[in-house]
């Protein structure tokens, strides 16, 4: 900055003998205070040096915070010897960025979407900090809370290439996808080649299925010729499978295990969607030349959140964790302007939050049943899958909703060598999750251990442009991610008012095969 300034005063020596210009004297003013503005910041910034973190309160983590961003900023240019008029924008456009507190009652990462080791599991569930010595290590153990596999070219993987998170995580391909159908398992065909071989189907109906799968996978919406002669925006999904003449339980497992659907109401729906889905699935399995479109992250899903912490400290954001009794100010325009604990307020303009956060601007929408096991084996019927989802469509129980099984082991680190951690998870239809999901159970064959869990799936009811709270759905009971993304990218919009483009390099997310 002074060899900058110094430059500056002997060209106008040079050519500006007599008083200086208006202009010049803007210039020199400016020249003035910003050499006193640096001076300032590193007199505090002298200050501070030495003093450790630890004890200081908010105010003073976020005045530091500031300092060192702005000393930052100003050394960076200084060595680059930045045009002073540049310097003064970028400083400017340095203050109109978005600062990011994030604070959390846990003493986690995470919050409900967190991975516990076996002491956690055991003092959540059962209250007490003591498991059986003959499960293994308690450190070896990443039990999820919200298990969940990832598309391999879906939603989420997108997002985590767009934000660079991936550079913080390693994945490994899922082993096996397999839906249920009448008191078996099948792995699910995603293709015109795997529909002839699998023994879902008869003959006469794999052919059909064929047809039907060479139809998807030809499908481009950008090329009429292949679309022959439907307008999939008008035309349903009903209409258009009953073109092929597919069976019941055909239908079954395509909308429910392929194209993922929660319910039945697609058959009455646009079939565009129905049939994008289905590319997505054929395309993510395709990815990894593996057995199944999904893949998880080695040491489960916890990673994800310490990835996006590890992110957002890089661009200038600030974790509090274990911040008790957060609670969200309003001012009297009922617009949300901090939050307050421990006696303290970090003062902002917009809030991000769960639903747990503020119980009275959400309402229920259902309640989700789920048992967590810890095994021994594999799965039964799934090739011996270190990792797999089987879905159990709802038609096959008799029930208004689906049932997931997950499954994972130590092959992605998630627990001792030799154990499995299985999931059993539904939309509740009762208050007993025990009989509510034996039919799910019963597919595990023998467990070591099991857990049964059920919470409330909550939904905002706020206006967000009114008092700037921005809240996330609950997590379903889906094993899979493509739901919650769309929630998410619609809460990034939201806060930001763009439109997440998410035409990204695929190719930035690589995950290992078993083998």
């Amino acid at each position: 900055m002074q060899h900058v300034i110094e430059r500056r005063d002997r060209h106008s020596a040079i050519h500006k003998p007599n008083a200086p210009s208006i202009e010049l004297q803007v210039q020199s003013d400016s020249n003035n205070m910003l050499r006193q503005k640096v001076e300032y910041k590193t007199h505090e910034l002298r200050q501070l040096n030495g003093q450790e973190l630890h004890g200081l309160k908010l105010q003073e983590l976020q005045r530091l915070e500031e300092l060192l961003n702005i000393a930052k900023v100003v050394n960076i240019l200084w060595k680059l010897h930045y045009p002073l008029q540049e310097l003064f924008e970028l400083m400017e456009e340095n203050q109109k960025l978005k600062q990011v507190l994030h604070m959390d009652r846990n003493d986690y990462y995470g919050g409900a979407s967190s991975s516990l080791n076996l002491t956690q599991l055991w003092k959540r569930f059962k209250g007490e900090d003591k498991p059986p010595e003959n499960l293994g290590s308690s450190r070896e153990f990443n039990v999820d809370m919200i298990p969940k596999f990832m598309m391999a070219n879906g939603g989420l993987v997108r997002v985590l290439i767009h934000t660079d998170v991936t550079k913080y995580l390693n994945f490994k391909a899922v082993d096996g996808s397999f839906v249920y159908n009448k008191g078996k398992i099948y792995k699910v065909p995603a293709t015109d080649v795997e529909a002839l071989k699998s023994p879902l189907m008869g003959l006469f109906e794999k052919r059909r299925a064929r047809k039907f799968f060479i139809y998807v996978q030809d499908y481009e919406a950008s090329d009429p010729k292949s679309q022959e002669g439907l307008d999939l925006n008008q035309v349903t999904a009903r209409q258009l499978i009953s073109k092929y003449g597919l069976e019941d339980d055909t239908i079954d497992f395509i909308g429910h295990a392929l194209a993922l659907h929660l319910d039945d109401n697609y058959l009455d729906e646009p079939a565009k969607e129905f049939v994008e889905k289905m590319k997505l699935y054929a395309e993510s399995l395709a990815r990894f030349q593996g057995g199944s479109p999904y893949i998880y992250p080695l040491y489960g899903l916890g990673e994800l959140p310490q990835a996006f912490a590890r992110l957002s400290a890089v661009y200038g954001g600030t974790y509090m964790l274990n911040k008790p009794e957060c609670k969200v100010e309003f001012d009297g325009d009922g617009k949300a302007i901090g939050v307050t604990s421990e006696g303290e307020t970090a003062k902002c303009k917009k809030v991000v939050c769960d639903p747990s956060y503020l119980p009275d601007k959400v309402r229920k929408v259902g309640k989700v049943a789920r048992a967590i096991c810890i095994m021994s084996h594999p799965i039964p019927d799934t090739n011996d899958s270190h990792s797999a989802q089987v879905i159990l469509p709802q038609k096959q129980l008799g029930r208004k909703s689906d049932m997931y099984l997950f499954c994972c082991s130590y092959a992605h680190n998630v627990a001792p060598k030799g154990k499995y951690i299985a999931f059993v998870t539904s939309e509740a239809e009762t208050d007993q999750p025990e009989s509510e999901l034996k039919p799910g159970i019963d597919l595990l064959g023998p467990v070591d251990e099991i857990f049964y869990d059920m919470y409330d799936r909550l939904e905002p009811t706020n206006d967000h442009q009114v008092d700037g709270c921005f809240i996330s759905k609950s997590y379903d009971a889906t094993t899979h991610f493509e739901t919650t993304v769309t929630d998410v990218i619609e809460m990034y919009s939201k806060i930001t008012g763009k439109a997440l483009d998410l035409s990204v390099d695929l190719s930035a997310a690589s995950a290992a095969t078993e083998g």
